[in-house]
């Protein structure tokens, strides 16, 4: 039986929620889901500027749990963009 996830503060919910590649229609394009949570932790880390201790405390996890949530945004973000994806952030 898995460990149950721990309770994570977020704080921002996005107006928008879909981005797509202009041009590709939408039948025919691939989307993928990022969590609020590493919506969240982008927007610490890259809009507020907070490094990564900062924003570990501001949504009461740990450092490296941090670390994992931001290296799955940048993994998921640069896919999308790189191969003509579309991004949703899905509200779990």
């Amino acid at each position: 039986m898995p460990r149950p996830r721990c309770h994570r503060r977020v704080r921002f919910q996005p107006q928008a929620t879909y981005f797509k590649p202009q041009g590709i229609p939408m039948r025919q394009l691939e989307v993928i889901k990022l969590t609020p949570e590493e919506v969240e932790t982008l927007r610490l880390k890259n809009i507020k500027g907070f490094d990564q201790i900062k924003c570990a405390q501001e949504m009461k996890t740990s450092q490296s749990t941090l670390q994992r949530i931001l290296a799955s945004a940048y993994q998921k973000i640069s896919d999308a963009l790189i191969n003509g994806k579309g991004i949703e952030i899905v509200d779990k």
